[in-house]
């Protein structure tokens, strides 16, 4: 019996340590195998962060603009500016005649109304100007919502709403503004949609963009259209001048300094307009004005060329934009697009390489969702921990827990849309110097060039205008780029179109005797 209970402890013992040693390895096992996960999920994620670097590297390099490319791209300007005021239809570049051939000069005096309609509000205000010396006495303005039913209805109902509005702020014109006695009320109407202009107060609507879808405004005189509206509300005023946004900000910029030759809007859209010597436009067929210059709309934002750096994200963008093949220039400089260049490259980097985790973020996925204004907040972040990144992120694409190492990549996404959409502005102006003439020092001459600048990308996206201004100076040189000056002009077109009212008014004639 003892004998037995000595067997049994003995191979109770013996049992013990084969499971002991089983148990040892299968968590030697298990130990290996976990152990592989985290280096195959390393691997996997080094994998992923390797791809995610080819993306934004491969995406650098098409967006590059080295110097020499910016001067291809300046001297293409050139030469489509050349073949568009050549012939219509001659170029991707419009080149409209605005018929403005007085630009102000800061003697008028008066008192002058302006309309600036281009959007979903439109603005109308009054100057008194004071002559030389005075400029601007006083100014008002006020700006007035447009009913989404009005943006599709009908012209007169539209118009009529216009004239009602501007009846009304007429009214309330207070003692600090003074008409001259026996003097009808002129005013200056901006208007941003595309027209055929036909004479300084006439103008054929081509199409109505932003919105509005009004047919039988389309293919008239909105002048006429306009005016018809005021006589119907009892208003006696005259429109003396039909100006593009551009044109105003020109105007705005050359009342205060008779320098500015030429006007640059970066906003959600881009646009440019400068002063033209008549006898150089082939097209224009009328007499030549008595100042013997024109202002130009370029209308700049369709130009293209081959020398533009564009991008597999840039074609997709423009294949499922609104206007495929059109705007291409606006397309990678102006507000409206940047920040959408910046969400696909992000898109791509989350379903290629698994940048934000193994799904793609949904809200990442909708068009236009990143606008330009978060854009810029990420890029001009300063903080040392990419805060303002992490944050517009979280609100924005709901993405969170971002590491410092993602945060630095989105940020230098920001930076190469940025700077090629900068540079390649600066190429722009470059082009328009060279067209005047004004890209080098002539001998013995001191002339200084101005150039207004307006629109709330270049307001307010300090980054983007830095490197704009910084581009335009390595391109130009250190002597010319001290003639050339590039100014904000803020808020150019409102007064800009009231200045033109002025500068083309009916009793011009009898102000100069």
């Amino acid at each position: 019996m003892h004998f037995f209970l000595k067997a049994d402890s003995v191979q109770t013992q013996w049992v013990i340590k084969q499971v002991a040693v089983g148990v040892a390895v299968v968590c030697g096992i298990a130990v290996a195998a976990a152990a592989a996960v985290v280096v195959h999920r390393k691997m996997k994620k080094s994998g992923r962060w390797v791809k995610a670097m080819e993306i934004m590297k491969d995406f650098e390099e098409k967006c590059g603009t080295p110097i020499g490319k910016l001067r291809q791209v300046a001297d293409a300007m050139t030469v489509e500016m050349h073949a568009g005021l050549a012939s219509e239809g001659g170029s991707k570049l419009k080149m409209l005649i605005s018929y403005v051939y007085n630009l102000p000069s800061g003697n008028e005096k008066g008192l002058f109304y302006a309309l600036d309609l281009g959007g979903t509000n439109f603005r109308v205000l009054r100057v008194q100007l004071g002559g030389k010396d005075s400029g601007i006495v006083n100014q008002q303005f006020e700006e007035v919502s447009i009913p989404p039913n009005l943006m599709t209805g009908t012209s007169n109902a539209l118009f009529d709403y216009i004239a009602a509005e501007l009846a009304k702020f007429v009214a309330q014109e207070g003692m600090d503004f003074q008409l001259t006695p026996g003097r009808q009320r002129e005013l200056g109407f901006t208007f941003s949609f595309p027209v055929m202009q036909t004479s300084i107060a006439s103008g054929t609507l081509l199409r109505w963009t932003k919105g509005f879808s009004i047919d039988d405004t389309v293919g008239q005189d909105v002048v006429a259209e306009l005016t018809k509206a005021m006589e119907r509300q009892g208003l006696d005023m005259r429109v003396s001048a039909l100006v593009n946004d551009t044109v105003g900000t020109l105007a705005g910029g050359r009342y205060t300094n008779n320098d500015v030759v030429a006007a640059v809007i970066l906003g959600t859209g881009s646009n440019a307009a400068y002063v033209e010597r008549a006898h150089a436009i082939p097209k224009w067929h009328g007499l030549l004005p008595k100042s013997g210059e024109m202002v130009i709309n370029m209308e700049w934002g369709n130009f293209r060329s081959s020398h533009l750096p564009l991008t597999e994200y840039d074609h997709a963008l423009d294949a499922e934009s609104l206007n495929p093949g059109e705007q291409i220039y606006e397309k990678v400089i102006s507000g409206m697009y940047l920040g959408e260049i910046v969400r696909r490259v992000l898109c791509r980097m989350a379903e290629e390489a698994a940048f934000f985790g193994d799904t793609v973020p949904p809200k990442l996925k909708v068009p236009f969702v990143l606008r330009t204004p978060v854009m810029s907040a990420m890029h001009q972040d300063t903080s040392p921990d990419l805060k303002v990144v992490a944050n517009k992120l979280k609100d924005i694409l709901e993405i969170s827990n971002t590491s410092m190492k993602m945060r630095k990549v989105i940020f230098e996404i920001c930076n190469i849309v940025a700077t090629r959409g900068a540079r390649l502005s600066a190429a722009g102006i470059l082009g328009i110097l060279k067209k005047m003439g004004r890209d080098t020092i002539k001998e013995g001459e001191k002339q200084r060039t101005v150039i207004a600048m307006d629109g709330g990308l270049y307001e307010h996206y300090m980054e983007y205008r830095k490197c704009l201004e910084n581009s335009l100076n390595e391109l130009l040189g250190e002597e010319v780029s001290e003639t050339i000056v590039v100014e904000h002009s803020n808020d150019g077109s409102g007064i800009g179109a009231a200045l033109l009212a002025a500068s083309h008014s009916q009793y011009l004639e009898t102000d100069e005797s």
